[in-house]
């Protein structure tokens, strides 16, 4: 009776006729339409028909529209595109080339432009790198178009989740050769010969970039001089050459499942730096007293060049059994059973020492990835640290507490490990939070170094599960800095890593600046473009480890003995849509849909920020709950694991 009803009509058309234009990010869905994502909480649809003007993620202008009494964006201009340089896999279709984005919601091809050499045997879904070069909402393009770059690997390669991966990330595949005859040694520094002491390293079974050896003598009853030597792999690297230009640029080695891409060239990190058994290597090491309660002498502990021998390879494994009184291996002289004796008690006094007035490292354990020849996953073992891990841990660890303090001492600057704990937001939210189990805390002081060490300690000591993890959520991230700051997670004033030169640049720039205090020359203040750097390159390495554990996990578990397993997991995350739990036995990330905790979705309620999940009001499921959940789905587009609760 309303359809022809003028006044209706009217309203309608005054309506349709207003429009405003906003900003936002494009979020596609699976059924065709998306919306135009303003901020957290405000979203506007985009129909189907517009959507085809966008991709997921594209930043974008739009016109808001009212069309049939509803609120649409209608896309009208690019100004940030999601896709720039991708990868992805490529589809032949007789002389046509084109290429899916390997991104969950990019689902569509875009046709390419073929500039790199296509090999005559790349057929669909083989992997490659792309450039977005056409969009359409750029005015004269009416198609996406793209510049196909480089071929990766052949689809059904075994290697293809670490190349691809990698690709990926713009990360190197491969160790960088160096011609043996171009490697020059710094022999002007004048250097202690230690060659005739018992130096023993500790390292996994194929560790073959040695980087650190130890010796200890008991100095009196209960007091301990311990020697750390670090490979001086700066006296073969001048600063600002191209080698030293190289390693910047890699920064870290990138350890993954299966594959190691070092730093330095092979043979700098596994020959002539590496600390190998009965061969004359030069060190920058440190000499540090350690008193019977623990404490660092910090006025006899002094850093010096030295030329050493390795005595004695040893394993982790084996010095655990030994130690623990298991298993076969015994020392092969009675010098190294007693350096491992003296570096027990170390590790005793010096873990008591931190535990008391700093903290100790939150043990998680480690899933480690058992793969064949061909890199197909066998199994996935949980392995907790044992003591030999620990010990070399905490030796290393006060090294650097001793590096740390002489840069700030002489220099004032160098690359510190800063951790902040929380900021002023957080750290109300924290004292709030921990109000509601009657913890009364004031939310300034947890913002100090003494405040978060107290709080940490309370913690820990009474078991809090869920508050540790909610205050772990909160913290700040660590990053490093060239000037000297805390280190809360530490529980340290200040924290500098210089114990792995052979694995990662900023230690390199530590091992400089100390030998230019030894040495009593100047020394070089790092720039705020080689922390960008070296910040950058951590974060893409830990990405590019991550998306290559979830490729493997995939793997692993698409097999059919795995389908409809029932698993003891733990809840780490909640989101709107559902919640996130963590396999104890594989450490796997699984998802559970809200649609899979209850069956009416108006009557739950997720809350992000406290992690915790009602249904009628009622709590159910909360962050460090162990639950049991059943594995349902393995999503190998997305790469995702989709359960249930039981």
């Amino acid at each position: 009776m309303f359809h022809n009803n003028p006044l209706l009509f009217k309203l309608k058309k005054k309506l349709s006729s207003k429009t405003s234009r906003i900003e936002g990010i494009v979020k596609s869905t699976d059924k065709g339409f998306g919306f135009l994502e303003i901020d957290s909480n405000t979203s506007y649809f985009i129909p189907p028909t517009k959507m085809k003007k966008v991709m997921h993620g594209d930043r974008i202008t739009a016109l808001l529209k009212i069309e049939n009494f509803r609120e649409i964006a209608d896309p009208e201009k690019l100004i940030e595109p999601f896709l720039t340089r991708f990868v992805g896999k490529i589809q032949i279709n007789q002389s046509v080339v084109s290429i899916i984005p390997n991104y969950p919601f990019l689902k569509t091809g875009i046709v390419c432009i073929v500039s790199c050499n296509l090999p005559k045997h790349a057929k669909t879904g083989d992997w490659a790198t792309a450039i977005l070069v056409k969009h359409k909402l750029i005015s004269g393009h009416h198609k996406f178009l793209a510049k196909l770059t480089e071929y990766i690997i052949n689809k059904e390669d075994f290697l293809a989740p670490w190349l691809v991966t990698l690709a990926h990330y713009q990360l190197e595949s491969q160790c960088h050769e160096l011609n043996s005859s171009s490697i020059t040694f710094d022999s002007s520094v004048l250097r202690k010969d230690l060659t005739h002491l018992n130096f023993i390293t500790i390292d996994s079974i194929t560790t073959r970039d040695i980087d650190d050896a130890v010796y200890v003598e008991s100095y009196s009853q209960g007091v301990f001089d311990l020697i750390v030597a670090i490979a001086d792999s700066t006296s073969y690297i001048p600063l600002s050459s191209s080698l030293d230009k190289y390693a910047l640029e890699r920064s870290y080695t990138n350890y993954l499942p299966g594959l190691t891409i070092p730093m330095l060239p092979l043979q700098l990190s596994e020959h002539k730096c590496s600390l190998e058994l009965n061969r004359r290597r030069p060190v920058l090491a440190c000499k540090i007293r350690i008193d019977k309660d623990g404490s660092i002498l910090h006025n006899y502990t002094y850093f010096f060049l030295a030329w050493i021998k390795s005595k004695a390879k040893l394993v982790y494994e084996h010095v655990s059994d030994w130690l623990e009184h298991t298993g076969h291996w015994i020392p092969e002289s009675r010098d190294t059973a007693n350096q491992l004796c003296m570096l027990n008690d170390i590790f005793i006094i010096r873990n008591s020492w931190r535990k008391n007035y700093a903290l100790l490292f939150q043990e998680n354990p480690e899933y480690r990835f058992k793969l064949s020849n061909d890199f197909k996953v066998l199994s996935i073992s949980l392995e907790n640290r044992r003591i030999a891990h620990k010990i070399i841990e905490e030796v290393m660890i006060t090294a650097n507490i001793c590096a740390a303090q002489k840069l700030s001492e002489k220099l004032g600057f160098g690359i510190y490990n800063v951790h902040l704990g929380f900021d002023s937001t957080n750290s109300e939210y924290i004292a709030k939070l921990l109000c509601e189990y009657g913890i009364v805390i004031d939310s300034k002081e947890i913002q100090t170094l003494e405040g978060f060490c107290k709080l940490k300690r309370f913690l820990n000591n009474n078991s809090y599960r869920y508050l540790n993890n909610r205050i772990t959520k909160s913290q700040s991230f660590a990053e490093i800095q060239c000037i000297p700051g805390p280190h809360f997670s530490l529980g340290l004033k200040n924290y500098a890593t210089w114990t792995s030169p052979i694995r990662k640049y900023s230690d390199m720039i530590n091992h400089r600046l100390l030998k230019s205090i030894v040495t009593d020359t100047n020394a070089t203040r790092p720039g705020i473009d080689v922390l960008l750097k070296i910040n950058n390159r951590r974060k893409l390495l830990k990405m590019a480890e991550r998306d290559i554990i979830d490729w493997l996990y995939i793997q692993f578990f698409s097999s059919e003995k795995y389908q409809n397993k029932i698993f003891k997991a733990e809840i780490v995350d909640v989101f709107k849509s559902g919640i996130k739990v963590k396999s104890l036995k594989y450490g796997a990330n699984i998802f559970i849909p809200a649609s899979f905790l209850h069956d009416f979705h108006r009557e739950l309620f997720f809350n992000h920020e406290k992690g915790t999940v009602y249904i009628n009001e009622k709590k159910i499921y909360c962050v460090s709950d162990i639950i049991k959940v059943k594995l349902i789905n393995v999503r190998i587009n997305t790469r995702s694991l989709i359960g249930k609760p039981i």
